[in-house]
């Protein structure tokens, strides 16, 4: 059920869900904790969908707020409209879709503050453009989780160095969660005989992939060794991560991404291993952060330390 409310304040909103509440028995028990998504007009569909199938693992109330920059001013008239989704158009969550202007998009702190659950944790997801400091915005100071995505800026790499020195706790990106999969195979691949130590690391994905860059900076924290990585232009016709090589004496191990979803494994003395390593959605992305609402430590080690590391060693080339 979808119900709009044009021309409204976040007053009424809050008073219509109660009242849809109390005449459909869709209740706000269960809910774990209250997203808020912070995007643009015409942004907002393909990060409900994403929310909407997370809240079956996290069932959730979900704040949209959508404001189109350069509207915050007080030459726009001010006008909130808002649409109310339950039921099968929200999935196991609520929606509140919150379209503002003018003066009414000016405090978007103020504008959720009034239908955010009760003595629940909040994460707020910046799906596409993000604030410069996500831990001082005004929807980031009300979060226990900040989530953004460098690989949606307009400069992906210059996008994480700059997450990385505005890094607080409880900041996260989706371009580490999308690491979850390289990283456990690389861990296992590890984790066997001979465990000799790894002397070289060298990592290759496109120049839009900041994933590849926090992969490098992963390794060369965690292994303590020389790592280099490699950023190819869209023209090699690479996209997202591609491979890694870790040297060691008896022989390099390659984990290389040819084919999209599927990676081949070669390693000193096995035979080759086809393994499934696709890309992650937005709603692996984003169910994955909600099963953890304390900072993740090693996240902010990476970004820091590690890129710290990265840089004062191999700069990295672009192919």
């Amino acid at each position: 059920m979808i119900v709009d409310l044009p021309d409204t304040t976040t007053s009424q909103v809050s008073k219509t869900l109660v009242k849809i509440r109390e005449e459909g028995g869709v209740v706000a028990l269960g809910r774990v904790l209250t997203l808020v998504i912070a995007t643009s007009p015409g942004a907002e569909e393909e990060a409900i969908e994403a929310a909407n199938d997370a809240s079956r693992e996290h069932p959730m109330r979900v704040i949209v707020v959508s404001t189109e920059p350069g509207t915050e001013t007080s030459e726009v008239p001010p006008r909130l409209d808002a649409e109310i989704r339950v039921g099968g158009d929200a999935g196991a969550s609520e929606v509140i879709v919150l379209r503002a202007r003018g003066d009414a998009a000016r405090d978007e702190e103020s504008l959720v503050m009034a239908l955010l659950l009760p003595d629940a944790p909040v994460v707020t997801w910046w799906p596409g453009a993000a604030p410069a400091v996500p831990g001082r915005s005004a929807l980031g100071r009300i979060a226990h989780r900040r989530i953004t995505d460098a690989s949606a800026q307009p400069d992906p790499q210059a996008a994480l160095r700059a997450l990385a020195s505005t890094y607080t706790p409880g900041d996260a990106d989706f371009a580490w969660t999308r690491l979850t999969l390289w990283r456990a195979q690389l861990a296992a691949v590890l984790d066997q005989p001979p465990y000799e130590p790894v002397t070289a690391v060298h990592v290759t994905g496109a120049i839009d992939s900041p994933s590849t860059t926090l992969l490098a900076a992963w390794l060369r924290l965690e292994l303590n060794a020389p790592t280099e990585y490699e950023l190819t232009g869209a023209e090699a016709g690479v996209h997202g991560l591609h491979g890694v090589r870790l040297v060691r004496d008896g022989g390099a191990i390659e984990l290389i991404r040819d084919v999209p979803g599927i990676a081949t494994l070669q390693q000193p003395g096995q035979p080759l291993h086809d393994l499934a390593l696709p890309r992650r959605t937005l709603r692996d992305c984003l169910a994955d952060e909600l099963r953890r609402l304390d900072p993740d430590e090693l996240y902010g080690e990476v970004i820091t330390s590690g890129l710290e590391l990265l840089g004062t060693g191999n700069e990295g080339s672009v192919a």
